[in-house]
């Protein structure tokens, strides 16, 4: 084919689409959320719908709106009703500059686009869910970050915040729960985000702490949150992603969860594994992090921490001893309990949000919600008499 004819060709195509008409309420916003939610690349989907890139660019940032044909073949690709398209409750952004993922170098900028729009679903669902109930009022402690952030400035802050959040001397009992009960939205992410580790947001209308599924072990899982809530409560002006800002957050897990004063006169001065086991139980992290922590605190000398961390190292993950499933969040599911039967809230907060009852279903369940599955009932004899 000629280029006279390919420019027809092309002309034709345009002149159709004028015809068509363009969707007056289209929503350039949820067709970037619909988008990041599969993962796929401008590129990607400019292909299935046999457009070009810049017109999906342009369709997202709002310069352009589709027809009514084009916006079809973007739900279908999408997976997504065409009524998601079209303008409807907003859909609160976040943006990636604020979350501070763990593993940057390990994943692609698709993979944690994938997992920010799944947040940004999770808190579109809670905002719905709040014209309905109270939920926990946003409450964690302002505490004062010093500028030089030593290992000592952090366990003193771990040790404030631990004061503030309610916290007994001893073990956190609940780490999820007392993240919630503060106020923090808590979501395990689906399998498909299995290479995107734990991250935190704090640029919603409420903190955002998701945890990844591939970690289904309480130890590390209660430590993933106890990072998090670090990120939350020092790093608000800090630019995500470096090394130095996860090792702190990492030591303030450490401090948070295992206040040295409680837990050093406890710690082995060799490797003990039989004191560690216990110690595990008690205080509920990994033999990784203990291990860590004697050396850490002085406990143990450089050379029995590296033979410690071969043996870990042998064992592979996971390791022995494990304390079960991880935490789970409640704070969605107790909260549609109060409102009223789960199937129908379910359909009210995506009706609420403008969102397809599949996404909200997903959240549902990224927040410990049950399966919901249908009931069979039978009717006695003397009632159909």
């Amino acid at each position: 084919m000629n280029k006279p004819d390919e420019l027809h060709q092309a002309r034709q195509r345009a002149a159709a689409r004028r015809a068509a008409g363009v969707v007056v309420d289209f929503d350039p916003a949820r067709l970037s959320l619909a988008r990041r939610l599969t993962a796929w690349p401008r590129t990607r989907l400019a292909r299935a719908v046999d457009i070009t890139p810049s017109a999906i660019t342009q369709y997202e940032k709002g310069q352009t709106k589709p027809t009514l044909p084009v916006l079809e073949k973007l739900a279908d690709c999408l997976e997504v009703p065409v009524e998601f398209l079209r303008a409807g409750s907003p859909v609160p952004g976040l943006s990636a500059a604020g979350a501070h993922f763990r593993s940057l170098r390990s994943t692609t900028v698709l993979q944690r686009d994938q997992a920010l729009s799944f947040g940004e679903l999770a808190l579109a669902v809670f905002t719905a869910l709040e014209h309905h109930v109270e939920l926990p009022p946003v409450g964690l402690p302002e505490l004062d970050v010093p500028a030089e952030l030593d290992p000592s400035a952090i366990a003193t802050l771990a040790d404030q915040a631990r004061e503030e959040m309610g916290i007994p001397a001893g073990p956190v009992p609940h780490i999820v729960r007392l993240l919630e009960a503060h106020g923090v939205a808590v979501v395990r992410l689906e399998d498909a985000s299995k290479k995107v580790d734990a991250f935190s947001h704090q640029q919603g209308q409420r903190p955002l702490v998701l945890l990844s599924p591939a970690k289904q072990d309480k130890a590390r899982s209660r430590f993933d949150a106890a990072h998090e809530l670090g990120h939350l409560l020092m790093h608000h002006d800090v630019e995500p992603g470096s090394r130095l800002v996860e090792q702190q957050a990492h030591t303030f897990a450490a401090d948070f969860l295992t206040p040295a004063s409680q837990i050093i006169g406890d710690l082995p001065d060799k490797l003990d594994w039989v004191v560690f086991h216990q110690l595990k139980r008690r205080w509920g992290i990994s033999l990784k992090a203990l291990v860590v922590r004697a050396h850490t605190l002085g406990r143990i000398n450089p050379t029995t921490y590296q033979r410690g961390m071969r043996q870990l190292s042998t064992w592979g993950y996971p390791e022995p001893g494990s304390l079960g499933p991880p935490e789970a969040p409640v704070l969605l599911p107790r909260a549609l309990e109060l409102v009223g039967p789960t199937d129908d809230t379910l359909a009210q907060l995506a009706d609420d949000c403008g969102l397809p009852i599949g996404q909200v279903k997903r959240i549902w369940h990224a927040c410990g919600g049950a399966e919901i599955r249908p009931a069979v009932t039978f009717t006695s004899i003397d009632e159909q008499a």
